[in-house]
């Protein structure tokens, strides 16, 4: 796995931001890929997965019940 992704749950990361997530997600998204930016022939797809794989970390994250912590 990449290792300029960091882990977005406490107690490793406090206060997650947007961006944060979409970072990661761009970040995943490039390494899976190849592609640091796709061609133009490729944008759409490229984008489409960023913002799946933002959408599923979001819910992750949510959903992730963290023991001596609450929500």
């Amino acid at each position: 796995m990449c290792r300029s992704i960091k882990t977005l749950r406490p107690p490793y990361a406090e206060q997650v931001t947007d961006d944060d997530v979409r970072a990661a997600a761009l970040q995943y998204v490039r390494k899976i890929s190849g592609f640091r930016a796709p061609a133009p022939h490729n944008a759409a797809a490229f984008d489409r997965a960023v913002e799946e794989v933002e959408r599923a970390t979001a819910a992750l994250l949510d959903s992730l019940e963290v023991r001596g912590r609450s929500r």
